[in-house]
């Protein structure tokens, strides 16, 4: 049995199949600096994903201005982002996308992986870079069993 700490958020959503439940655990403060460099590191132009993050929320959330993020780690090797939420639990945020005209409302948490499978998607493809390609099917491997699954999968198809 696994035991979730108070930095780790699980899936109510997943697959009954014997499928491995997928975690998700904030990276610490102090171990926030290597983060890119370690999951990143050998993909082509790494150091431009986190600013192409930050561009395709702006371009996904009207009333998105900036804030600070947190990093995760996924336990089948994926990482991603997302905005820190306020306190309040129940803050929602309205993601639209003009590529395919879907509007979804959804948390923090799903807001940022719906704009990191948007920038790591694009970055694959625009890279040609496999590992790139891994990265995207691990996060979105982690959609597909997040509460929020159909919301963000609206934003990103």
């Amino acid at each position: 049995m696994k035991t979730l700490s108070q930095n780790t958020t699980s899936s109510a959503c997943a697959p009954e199949t014997g499928l491995q439940q997928l975690v998700a655990t904030i990276v610490p403060d102090e171990q926030r600096i290597s983060f890119w460099p370690q999951h990143f590191g050998l993909i082509p132009q790494w150091v431009t994903l986190e600013p192409r993050i930050f561009g395709w929320m702006d371009r996904l959330c009207e009333d998105y201005c900036g804030g600070i993020w947190n990093l995760y780690t996924l336990n089948n090797g994926g990482a991603f982002m997302a905005p820190e939420p306020d306190d309040n639990d129940d803050e929602t945020w309205v993601l639209f996308n003009a590529m395919n005209g879907n509007r979804a409302e959804m948390s923090p948490e799903a807001a940022g992986i719906a704009a990191c499978l948007m920038t790591y998607s694009h970055h694959a493809c625009r890279t040609e870079c496999y590992a790139m390609t891994v990265h995207y099917y691990r996060l979105r491997d982690y959609a597909l069993q997040h509460p929020e699954c159909s919301a963000i999968m609206r934003i990103i198809d």
